[in-house]
């Protein structure tokens, strides 16, 4: 209990800090929002009005204090280029980014251990020179230039997918999440492959171990001992990392989004930067926050879980 009580107080302190920040960043930036939503019609008359209504005539402090005030009832005011309430706007997104990130994070999550645990049982052999190759190639590659190359490959040449033929899911759930599919995997891949080599490291340094011996000794089966024991232990670090790598699927997701099309948070984030549409952006960015700090605080509470040897700190 005490231990969740840290993370919580880290957790709003954490947010806090970077929302104010956010604000600060905006009001050193040069652009006027209402100037930008005027455009050829502004005049300094108008201007001052835009501004007086848009809440921009008053102070950082004072504007950073009502959005808080707003934010903790879930309310993040209007969108400047919108008008309509962000918590609106990024209640329709939100699903979308996180559809990509947690299909992103099963992909990873399968394919890290199924091949990790091959490599480590047959290393040495031509597949696993020929995996370790491939996944030097692939953690070198980041996602928009993956997704670019299945765009590509599957999307142009085989035509597995139509680029830019999205399905929404409040049309069709199933038609959605394929759609999803080659996204996915190019959020997922440069985590893959770090993911195998660590996990396979992992098992191969508790193969060595003196408990592994010792249970060889007693005349328990090699699958018994790798399964129940040494891949327990091994996946104790990896653990960490894939809650690590969620976060950076998260962003990986909001980039990917722009290769394929997605109408995401992405799509929203990038628009109103441009459209200098603070409470957009400020809203977005609290939300990967949140997302970060949450997350972080699953995988300390099943890293604790999955190593007792921790659970009393």
């Amino acid at each position: 209990m005490k231990m969740i009580g840290k993370k919580l107080v880290s957790m709003i302190i954490t947010l806090l800090v970077i929302s104010f920040l956010v604000f600060l960043a905006f009001a050193v930036i040069p652009g006027d929002p209402a100037l930008h939503k005027l455009g050829t019609e502004a005049t300094p008359e108008k201007l001052q009005v835009l501004r007086e209504q848009m809440g921009l005539n008053k102070s950082l402090l004072i504007r950073y204090f009502n959005f808080l005030a707003g934010a903790i009832k879930g309310d993040f005011g209007t969108s400047y280029s919108y008008n309509m309430p962000v918590r609106s706007m990024i209640g329709e997104k939100l699903p979308v980014t996180l559809t990509l990130s947690v299909m992103s994070l099963i992909i990873m999550v399968a394919v890290s251990v199924l091949l990790g645990i091959y490599t480590s049982r047959h290393q040495g052999n031509w597949v696993d020179r020929f995996i370790y190759i491939v996944n030097q190639v692939i953690m070198s590659i980041p996602p928009f230039f993956g997704g670019i190359l299945l765009t590509l490959l599957f999307g142009f040449l085989l035509h597995w997918f139509t680029p830019g033929g999205y399905v929404s899911y409040k049309i069709s759930v199933p038609r959605f999440l394929g759609y999803l599919i080659f996204p996915s995997i190019a959020v997922a891949l440069p985590k893959t492959a770090m993911a195998v080599k660590l996990l396979r490291s992992s098992l191969m340094e508790e193969m060595k171990k003196d408990y592994v011996r010792t249970a060889y000794s007693r005349g328990n089966r090699t699958k018994g001992v790798y399964y129940h024991h040494v891949l327990k232990n091994a996946l104790i670090p990896v653990i960490t990392f894939w809650g690590m790598a969620f976060t950076d699927m998260m962003v990986g997701s909001i980039i990917v989004e722009q290769v394929f099309g997605i109408p995401g948070l992405g799509r929203i984030l990038l628009s109103s930067i441009s459209n200098r549409d603070y409470p957009v952006v400020v809203a977005v960015i609290l939300y990967l926050t949140l997302f970060i700090v949450v997350t972080n605080f699953i995988v300390d509470v099943i890293y604790r879980i999955v190593d007792p040897r921790i659970s009393g700190q």
